[in-house]
């Protein structure tokens, strides 16, 4: 709709005037500084927001599947009577809607031992089939196999381990478990050697030095547990999902359970996690924030400058509305485009932020992100698309607010005034 002038709203008038008023010119050299700093400002902020949001999302989703991988989603652990018919329940629960795998282990600390050194350890019976499957252990074997793993007494270490005890597959290793044979003289400690039929190599030291699977039946000889197990580990198509699967898997069991969920069993690591993610995100925020008040500033120098020029055009006929809409578009362009440019940037790094920390190694002649201290073998980044389109528009919407003010008081300049004492 036209105003009484007859201009319709962002007439290119309007437009030409606000590109104008962006080139620099020796007069207003320093007003476009603030405005390339407004506009590197906002560049860098939502590139970096992304570039951060995305490696943290990264950092979480390969810790996770790490840390799950063994350990399962929900435990299911036995109430009032052990868990002798585990087999039963295991395919009830398998058949859930969500549910991916469920494995029964049979679990217990023991003394790892060979001539060269010994260590403590975790002991884990579990299925040769459910360990084919494992997400962690697919294929994460660096020597030996599974083959005749049910039917024999092979043992799978991690290689960290092997490394440790100076022995590869083939050989025996000695695993002592506190809780042996009964005695007239007391419990004494059950010793057993046992050959080494695989080793593997997940990615995490504290997996890979101090686990050893077992086959379940002969966990359960070496544990003393009969034709029970000491749990069931479940694993979800959707870890996020734990909430509704959890009730369904509750019915599906059929008798007295107590489930713990991998949120409960990792809370302080995952709360860590989220607790500074959500404060790199408010510290990154100020960023562009800083950036938008920049472009606060620099309008109102402007429109001191152009006091004379928007007098004048007033004069001419153009009319308040018109004169708000040139400061507008003037600031919100920077915005703009910076957040534009900021998005393009960030998603560039995230999708080659392995190959530019690869680069930074070699340019610098140091091991950025070690292994053995991140955990990870690689820098990840997982860009999500509502973050991501959040810090966009959180950005438009911080530069658009920052032109108000500024594009209000150039409206308001009376044209008497602004003309007095030119």
């Amino acid at each position: 709709m036209a105003d009484p002038t007859g201009t319709y709203p962002f007439a290119p008038f309007e437009w030409m005037l606000s590109l104008r008023y962006l080139r620099a010119r020796r007069r207003e050299g320093f007003i476009s500084v603030i405005a390339g700093f407004s506009f590197l400002g906002i560049m860098l902020g939502v590139a970096t927001l992304i570039i951060v949001m995305a490696v943290m999302n990264g950092f979480r989703k390969e810790l996770l599947d790490k840390i799950l991988g063994l350990n399962g989603h929900i435990l299911i652990q036995p109430l009032e009577r052990p868990l002798t018919d585990w087999e039963q329940v295991s395919e009830r629960v398998a058949k859930v809607e969500g549910v991916k795998l469920v494995a029964p282990i049979v679990e217990g600390p023991a003394l790892a031992a060979s001539p060269f050194n010994g260590t403590g350890v975790l002991v884990r019976g579990m299925r040769a089939a459910d360990l084919a499957v494992l997400p962690s252990l697919a294929n994460r074997i660096k020597q030996g196999t599974l083959e005749g793993f049910d039917e024999g007494q092979g043992l799978m270490i991690g290689r960290r381990l092997a490394d440790q005890l100076a022995l590869r597959t083939g050989e025996s290793v000695t695993l002592v478990a506190p809780k042996g044979a009964v005695t007239p003289l007391g419990v004494t400690p059950r010793t057993k050697g046992y050959r080494i039929a695989a080793v593997f190599e997940i990615g995490m030291s504290e997996y890979d030095s101090s686990f050893v699977f077992m086959p379940i039946v002969e966990a359960q000889a070496y544990f003393n547990r009969a034709d029970d197990v000491t749990a069931i580990e479940v694993y979800l198509d959707n870890p996020d999902n734990v909430d509704q699967v959890r009730r369904l898997i509750g019915e599906a069991a059929g008798r007295p359970i107590f489930m713990v969920d991998w949120r409960q069993r990792n809370a302080t690591f995952f709360n860590a996690l989220q607790v500074e993610r959500n404060v790199m995100f408010l510290i990154l925020t100020l960023i562009v924030l800083v950036a938008a008040l920049n472009i606060i500033s620099g309008l109102i120098m402007l429109v001191k400058d152009k006091g004379s020029a928007i007098a004048i055009l007033r004069t001419m006929g153009a009319s308040q509305g018109s004169i708000l809409r040139v400061f507008l578009i003037t600031g919100a362009s920077i915005g703009v485009v910076g957040t534009l440019v900021g998005f393009v940037l960030g998603t560039l790094v995230c999708l080659n932020v392995e190959s530019i920390r690869q680069f930074l190694s070699w340019l610098t002649s140091t091991e950025l992100f070690s292994p053995e201290l991140y955990f990870l073998s690689r820098l990840p980044a997982d860009m999500d698309m509502k973050e991501t389109t959040a810090v966009v528009v959180m950005a438009l919407t911080l530069s658009l607010l920052a032109t108000l003010y500024p594009s209000w008081r150039a409206a308001r300049l009376d044209p008497v005034e602004a003309l007095r004492y030119e």
